[in-house]
This record gives C-alpha cells, structure tokens and sequence, in this order.
C-alpha cells in the first residue's frame, strides 16, 4: 500500500472500517428488556471489579473473542465445554476469562432469566476490558444469539508464525481487509506471548542455526534467558516490550515492532512487508489507534452473527440449552 499523504491514508482507514454491523444488531438492544435493570451497567461493573483485581483480563478478553469470532463467527461457541469442544484446540488451551464471563452471566440471569446472550458478554465485556485500560470508551451493537455446535476440530486460527500473505489470507475469509487486520494485531500492545510461539525465532530460524535476522539482538539475548534451549518450558514475555505501557491500550506496539523487537513472527513481518509496513508507519506516528481498534472490534464483532430467531440464549455459557 503506497499512500501519498497521511491525510489520504486516514481516509481508506476510515473507508475500510466504514462497513456496518448487520442489521439485526442494534445499540441498545437490551433497552427496556431488562425490568429496571441495565444490562451494560451490570456488565460493566462486573468486568471493572475484575480489571481492578487483575489488568490483564483485558488481553485475555481480547483474546477470547478473537478465537471465538473466528471459528464460525461471534456465537459465543468458544465458551462451551465438552471433550471435543473448541475449548480443547491447542490454540485455545490457554485461553482465559471464562470464570468473567460466567460471573457476568450469573448476574444478568438473576435479574432477567433467558435475555442476553452469552455472544453478546463477551463483546460487552471485551469493551469494558478495553476502556478500563487507557483505551477509548466505544458503543457496541446487541444482539447476537448463541451457537449450538462447538468442535475443536472447527478451529482454524491465524498462526503466530504466519507470513503476512498468509494472515491476510486468513482475515479476508471473514471479510476483514489487510487494514483491519494490522488493527487488529494492534491487541498485541497488551498481553503476553509464551516460549513455545516465539522459541523458534531464537536458536535455528529457518534451518539457519541462528536467531531471526529481523530481531533485535538484544531483544534476542533478553529471550533467551526466558527461554533456554532444548530445555522443555512454557515462560512468556510481555508482547509490548516496553515495560511503561505492556498494559496500556496504545500504539507502543508499532513503535516496538518498528525497532525490531516484536516477539511474535507475524508481528515483526507487519513492520516489514510492503503490504503493510506503510500502515504500521501511519499508527506508529498517529494519535488515534484507540479509535481505529475501537472500529475494528466492532466490525470484528459482527462476523457471521446468529440474530433473530437463530440459536439460543443459552442459560448457562458452558452447556447448550437442553430440549
């Protein structure tokens, strides 16, 4: 992507994410559904008490409903439990948050048994999680119904070690543009990335029996310390290595990946492949990603949506409504 000015390019940003949640989903959807109660409040004084306890609910918040979304869209499939359920793919062993979104569940049902989705939580609360950590407050439509079927075997997630060819690839599946994706990756400001996804950027990368070229070599030194050769274990890292904002909603994620020290292989492509680096020079030196993420998640959140009379509103996240 070649842009002329940043002027021009803030307007195909704009133009990317531009494109409406279906029309089924609407703000304020829960208005008045609810008896006297308001189902954001709730949501939101839930997902707060949380953040106050432990601020990196955020990334995992994130984090679950990206991997929900993904595999058959925003219905909340993810949340299920079952032996062969998406809860048990290898890409989502280590998601969290479940315990949140329950509690958040509990709550609503008690003040209006069998109205708000389980999708729609984990949206909400995504949200909530999002602002709470230095991130711009933003509206989310409702709406969302929850899915029946949950397989493991259903998951096909973007690879940490994916090429930027292939990640596009993978976002335009749910028509989400290379913009959106670069966005999206955005999350990575927050949160953390284990051994195994980076490990082998570190020792023998691509049969070269040296570290990945395109790492800073302190940062290389610093990782494997974390993550020692042939030696069997899962530490992690802050994916933000800047210690002052690894929990903080901002651009520091591009500046990072611009000096090189992206930990994860998709994330330091982006700083390096002409079909995306020109955009991560843009957020980099921009003020306005918060507003940009705030767009994407909700175009994320509108992937192949179960509205209307589609699904259930199950009454417990976990388990699917019996007959």
């Amino acid at each position: 992507m070649k842009v002329s000015s940043v002027g021009t390019l803030t307007i195909l940003v704009l133009l990317s994410l531009a494109m409406s949640c279906q029309a089924q989903l609407k703000y304020g959807f829960y208005r008045g559904k609810c008896g006297f109660n308001d189902v954001e409040i709730i949501i939101r004084r839930i997902v707060a008490a949380r953040f106050a306890k432990d601020p990196t609910i955020t990334p995992a918040l994130i984090r679950m409903q990206f991997h929900d979304c993904f595999v058959h869209g925003c219905d909340a499939s993810l949340l299920l439990d079952g032996d062969s359920s998406e809860k048990m793919a290898i890409p989502n062993l280590t998601v969290r948050g479940y315990d949140l979104i329950d509690e958040v569940k509990d709550a609503l049902e008690k003040a209006c048994p069998g109205v708000v989705s389980c999708a729609d939580i984990i949206v909400a609360a995504t949200r909530d999680a999002i602002a709470l950590a230095g991130g711009w407050p933003y509206a989310v439509q409702m709406g969302r119904r929850d899915g029946r079927v949950s397989l493991a075997s259903n998951v096909d997630l973007p690879a940490p070690f994916f090429s930027v060819a292939q990640s596009i690839a993978a976002f335009q599946k749910k028509n989400l543009t290379t913009t959106d994706m670069v966005i999206l990756l955005g999350g990575h400001t927050v949160g953390i990335a284990h051994c195994a996804n980076f490990v082998n950027r570190l020792y023998n990368f691509n049969g070269t029996n040296d570290a990945d070229k395109t790492m800073d070599p302190n940062l290389v030194t610093k990782l494997r310390t974390i993550c020692p050769q042939n030696v069997i274990v899962n530490n992690f890292t802050s994916l933000d290595q800047n210690k002052y904002s690894s929990n903080i909603i901002d651009n520091s994620f591009y500046k990072q990946i611009i000096a090189k020290k992206g930990i994860l292989q998709i994330d330091q492509s982006l700083a390096l492949d002409s079909a995306t680096k020109n955009m991560v020079t843009y957020l980099a030196n921009g003020f306005n990603f918060q507003f940009l993420f705030n767009n994407a998640m909700v175009k994320m959140g509108a992937i192949e949506v179960l509205t209307g009379t589609q699904g259930d509103i199950r009454k417990s996240c976990r388990a699917i409504n019996l007959p």
